[in-house]
């Protein structure tokens, strides 16, 4: 008997917490690396925040919204500021774009819900927010709140690897024994600062590749650690076949060279590993 008991005010809970026509919001999958990266760096605003009120709106408050989709209007208090301007409120107030159950009913968000959002401010208009992608609302988890924090962290540091935008030119060079040769490749960046990768093969010993932030290659020149904001910048823009014009320069046995150096190159960079469906 208390287990039925139990098992009935559960029930009735369950039932009190979702209104009729509407459905509660799914969980989305946590999201990697370079999901947080893209999302985060994008943001002029990152908070923690808490739901306090989110209501569905209908007709032309929802004008442009696509099909399956609805526009909540959200309101939620500021819990913390990652990152921001000092001067935002503790309530705050956005609209978010979360897609609809198989019925076609708009999600709910709870009351005390709590989430990350990165952001935009909106001109003119205190307390309110744009977020930067539909799924820039981002369920909150102790484990995502401190991986957005280091890659802002590392993105505003002194050290931040530079945005990538491109490939200059790339070159071979031969060694004085079979077998030993040296590559390079210049990136191309939105700063202007000098970035170049680096393959060094010697005869008996496996290749070996790393990164120069600067003008000079040396022996502490290192490989980026997976996860870090220069993995990031290198194996989420990197074509996957360097440009023709990178390797004017050479002559066919070094084209094939470097394509050989750029290709292990991304091979131990690995994949991005992006997973958002971007809408």
């Amino acid at each position: 008997m208390r287990s039925f008991c139990a098992g009935l005010a559960a029930a009735l809970l369950t039932m009190a917490a979702t209104l009729p026509g509407e459905s509660p919001a799914p969980a989305p999958p946590p999201l990697s690396y370079a999901d947080m990266a893209d999302l985060g760096l994008a943001a002029a605003v990152a908070a923690h925040v808490r739901v306090t009120k989110a209501v569905a709106l209908e007709d032309a408050q929802a004008a442009g919204v696509p099909p399956g989709v609805a526009r909540l209007y959200v309101e939620a208090d500021v819990v913390s500021l990652i990152q921001g301007a000092r001067g935002i409120p503790a309530r705050v107030r956005y609209l978010a774009d979360l897609p609809r159950d198989a019925r076609g009913r708009a999600p709910r968000l709870r009351k005390g819900a709590e989430f990350l959002l990165l952001a935009s401010l909106v001109a003119e208009r205190p307390g309110e927010l744009r977020l930067v992608a539909p799924d820039a609302q981002v369920a909150w988890t102790a484990a995502g709140a401190e991986q957005l924090r280091a890659i802002l962290r590392e993105a505003t540091g002194p050290a931040a690897p530079p945005r990538i935008t491109g490939i200059g030119r790339a070159f071979h060079v031969p060694g004085s024994l079979p077998g030993e040769s040296e590559t390079q490749i210049f990136l191309q960046t939105a700063q202007g600062r000098p970035v170049s990768l680096n393959v060094l093969r010697r005869p008996g010993e496996a290749p070996r590749w790393a990164v120069a932030l600067g003008d000079i290659v040396d022996e502490a020149t290192q490989q980026p650690q997976p996860n870090s904001l220069l993995w990031y910048r290198l194996a989420c823009t990197l074509p996957a076949a360097l440009p023709p014009q990178s390797l004017a320069d050479g002559d066919d046995e070094a084209a094939a060279a470097i394509r050989s150096d750029y290709g292990l190159i991304l091979e131990r960079l690995g994949p991005c590993g992006r997973t958002r469906v971007r809408r």
